[in-house]
C-alpha cells in the first residue's frame, strides 16, 4: 500500500494538486487522501479509475492497485473495512450463521476463531480475538454511531463454545438490547419469504453521508461503493427488518432463552 500512496504523492503533485484540492474534487476529506498517500489506508480501484483520468496517468494507479500481491488482497479490504467501522456514524448489519462480531463475547468469539480451518495457533487467536473486542469500544463511545442488527435465529440456537459460553453471550445479547441508539432484531423461523438469501452483509455510512456495503464470503471478502450496489442491500436490509421481530420482541424471545 505504501507503494501504491508513492505513486498518487508523486503524480498528485506533478499535476498541481494539493491534498486539500484533490480530495475536494472527489468530495471525500482531505485526511483521506492523506492516509493513502501514508500507505495506513488502502486506494480502492473505482477511486484509482477517476484519479488515473483526472491526473492524466495512463491507468498507473489502476494497474498498481489490480496488481498488489495476492496475499494483500484480503488484509487490504479488511483493513479499510475497520477503518470505516470506526469513525461510521451508523451501521446496519445482517448475519446468518454466527453472530455480529460487534456483538461478541470474548468466548464466543475465541470459539468462532477456534473453529477456523485451516487451524489457527493459540497467539493468533488470542490475536484475534484482542482486536475484535477492541472493535466494541465504538458501541460504549460517548456519542455512539446508530446501530441496527438483524440476526437470523438459527443463529441463536447454535451452542458454539459450549452451554457456558453459550449462556454468557445470550447474556450479552440482552444487555446490548438496550444500549442508546443500538437496535436488535431477531428474524424468526418459520418465515415464508427472504429477501437476503445471498447472506450476510453490513452497511456503514461515513460521516461525510458516504454509504458504503461490505460483504464476506468463503474466499475473502469486499467493500463496495458502487451506489447501485450499495442500494440493492439497503433495500434488502429495510425488508428484512420489516420480517424480523421488532426489539421489544427480540429481548422477550432472549429473555425466554435465558429462562430455558
Amino acid at each position: 500500500m505504501k507503494m501504491v500512496g508513492a505513486l498518487l504523492a508523486v503524480h498528485r503533485e506533478a499535476a498541481g494538486y494539493t491534498q486539500r484540492s484533490l480530495a475536494d474534487h472527489f468530495c471525500i476529506s482531505e485526511d483521506h487522501i492523506a492516509s493513502i498517500e501514508q500507505g495506513r489506508r488502502p486506494l480502492k480501484m473505482d477511486l484509482a479509475i477517476q484519479l488515473d483520468e483526472l491526473l492524466r496517468t495512463n491507468r498507473t494507479l489502476e494497474t498498481a492497485v489490480d496488481n498488489m500481491p495476492e496475499v494483500d488482497l484480503v488484509p487490504r479490504w479488511a483493513e479499510e473495512y475497520l477503518d470505516r467501522e470506526k469513525e461510521a456514524i451508523a451501521i446496519s448489519s445482517y448475519e446468518n450463521q454466527v453472530l455480529p462480531g460487534l456483538l461478541q463475547t470474548e468466548a464466543y468469539a475465541r470459539a468462532v476463531f477456534r473453529s477456523r480451518v485451516p487451524v489457527l495457533d493459540e497467539d493468533e487467536i488470542e490475536q484475534f480475538v484482542a482486536k475484535r473486542i477492541e472493535r466494541q469500544d465504538l458501541l460504549h463511545r460517548k456519542v455512539p454511531p446508530t446501530t441496527s442488527f438483524v440476526i437470523w435465529e438459527a443463529a441463536l440456537h447454535d451452542h458454539l463454545g459450549g452451554r457456558k459460553v453459550y449462556a454468557e453471550q445470550l447474556r450479552r445479547l440482552r444487555e446490548y438490547g438496550e444500549l442508546p441508539g443500538l437496535s436488535l432484531q431477531i428474524l424468526p423461523f418459520a418465515r415464508t419469504t427472504h429477501p437476503a438469501l445471498d447472506g450476510p452483509f453490513v452497511l456503514l455510512e461515513t460521516p461525510d453521508y458516504q454509504r458504503l456495503a461490505y460483504t464476506e464470503t468463503q474466499r475473502g471478502s469486499q467493500l463496495i461503493s458502487n451506489p447501485d450496489e450499495v442500494a440493492i442491500l439497503t433495500q434488502r436490509c429495510a425488508m428484512l427488518r420489516a420480517r424480523a421481530l421488532n426489539p421489544e420482541e427480540t429481548l422477550g424471545l432472549l429473555d425466554r432463552l435465558l429462562g430455558d
